[in-house]
């Protein structure tokens, strides 16, 4: 298994990571607001499916180490960006789900899947209901920077700058999506 997402079809991407236990903290990274905040985006989550909520990305504030992000992304770098989302499923510490984003007016799906292998844990990622290939193409690269800051955190380390993961990848899903 290496770390790079899957294509499953032309609008689902899929990512595997194994992560140390046990999985309730897992959870908590997902779930929790500020836990989740160390590696993707801020922002209390409701446990009632259909609830909304937002969540508030910010890259320069997952690692203390700092990296200039790419031109395009600058200026959402140094302002944050805001997203509403509608909750799905909340199954703790087991699934997690909800819409992400409005991409030409329909929004698509996260799941995070949750499940125990010894002391370890296998976390899930399936991103369905994408709008385009250039869409899967990007929200790869987010992904995979962001799960890689996951297990820097879950294995209690502190992570590189979130630009310089980014741009190990920056390219690579374009050429794996052929």
């Amino acid at each position: 298994m290496d770390a790079f997402g899957k294509q499953i079809d032309t609008h689902t991407v899929q990512f595997v990571r194994i992560l140390p236990g046990p999985i309730e903290r897992i959870w908590d990274f997902l779930w929790d607001g500020d836990k989740r905040g160390q590696w993707f985006a801020k922002g209390p989550m409701p446990t009632k499916p259909g609830q909304s909520f937002e969540m508030t990305f910010k890259h320069s504030t997952l690692s203390p180490h700092q990296a200039q992000p790419p031109e395009r992304m600058r200026e959402m770098d140094r302002t944050g960006h805001s997203s509403r989302n509608v909750l799905l499923a909340y199954e703790p510490p087991h699934r997690l789900a909800f819409t992400f984003g409005d991409e030409k007016g329909v929004p698509s799906e996260v799941e995070f899947k949750l499940s125990e292998e010894g002391d370890k844990v296998r976390l899930t990622l399936t991103h369905s209901k994408i709008p385009d290939r250039a869409f899967a193409i990007g929200v790869s690269g987010g992904w995979h920077s962001h799960l890689a800051i996951l297990q820097y955190r879950a294995e209690g380390k502190v992570p590189p700058a979130f630009w310089d993961v980014w741009r190990q990848t920056d390219g690579v899903y374009e050429k794996r999506y052929d």
